[in-house]
């Protein structure tokens, strides 16, 4: 009802993450930049951060495309993508084997980095690349981040063929300056954040998202009730998504194309957001604190 209304082709401001509607503002634009410069220039190790609900996992799936389609004839990567970092030992390698589709005769562990190093050894004949992307990273338990440094450690070449993306919330750096990860720590080499957005890029993001989903005519939004989103999201797009959608509803219902602050106030309201958004800043989100990373001793 509300897509026909507007008339949109789709719903602009679905939650799951669609690389269709990445909107590269500064944060995200300069995210993905580095992460595919790291990735390019073999840098081995990445870590990228940012509050929740600021676009993480979007970018990821854009990344992943990227490796995918739009790597130079000869030097292909393969990639796999850990959605849920909650694993056993097992269940690691068995992700990452299904992800990259390497066929192991045996669920052993010896078998299973055979394979996995089998694999290291042919893209590098071929001079590509295998990325490990893994979501949710703050989530690790300790022994898997061990199992993460060792596998590093199977890539000996004068390249690095094995690149890893461990990307999550801020907690991300607290966990990754626990003694016991000072090893692989010292391997970090790229490391990227993200910020929720300013509002002139919010503007930017509801615009866009508009047009990605067919919009053709004028913004609903008026500036004042953009001006509002922002208030009450704090530049967080996965909550400017929610605020969003709600108002498009609550206009649809009324029959009234235009969406003021009014509308905007009843779809917070619905969505009971008044008191339950944090306030964060985009100048709160830059004092995110920085790992420091020694350079790695060849």
């Amino acid at each position: 009802m509300t897509i026909a209304f507007f008339g949109l082709k789709q719903e602009p401001f679905r939650l799951t993450p669609d690389p269709r509607f990445l909107h590269l503002a500064e944060p995200h634009r300069n995210g993905l930049r580095s992460m595919l410069e790291g990735v390019s220039a073999r840098k081995g190790l990445q870590v990228s951060v940012g509050p929740i609900g600021t676009g993480k996992t979007t970018l990821l799936y854009c990344l992943q495309h990227i490796l995918r389609h739009e790597s130079a004839p000869g030097s292909e990567v393969r990639s796999a993508f850990i959605v849920n970092p909650v694993l056993q030992q097992n269940e690691l390698y068995e992700t990452l084997l299904d992800e990259l589709e390497i066929s192991c005769a045996t669920a052993t562990k010896p078998a299973q980095l055979r394979a996995f190093h089998g694999l290291l050894l042919d893209t590098h004949r071929m001079g590509g690349g295998v990325v490990i992307i893994i979501d949710e990273a703050h989530l690790l338990p300790p022994e898997l981040l061990e199992e993460i440094r060792l596998l590093l450690n199977l890539d000996n070449y004068a390249v690095n063929v094995l690149q890893v993306i461990l990307c999550g919330q801020p907690e991300l750096m607290q966990v990754l300056r626990r003694p016991e990860c000072a090893a692989l720590r010292a391997r970090v080499a790229v490391i990227t954040k993200l910020r929720p957005l300013t509002l002139v890029e919010s503007r930017a993001y509801v615009a866009e998202r508009l047009h990605i989903a067919g919009l053709r005519g004028e913004n609903p939004f008026t500036t004042s009730a953009l001006e509002q989103i922002y208030r009450h999201s704090n530049g967080v797009p996965r909550t400017i998504n929610l605020i969003c959608d709600r108002a498009m509803t609550c206009a649809s219902q009324r029959e009234t194309y235009r969406i003021d602050p009014e509308i905007v106030a009843e779809a917070v309201e619905d969505l009971m957001l008044l008191d339950a958004t944090p306030e964060i800043s985009p100048a709160a989100a830059h004092q995110l604190v920085d790992v420091v990373a020694p350079k790695r001793t060849p």
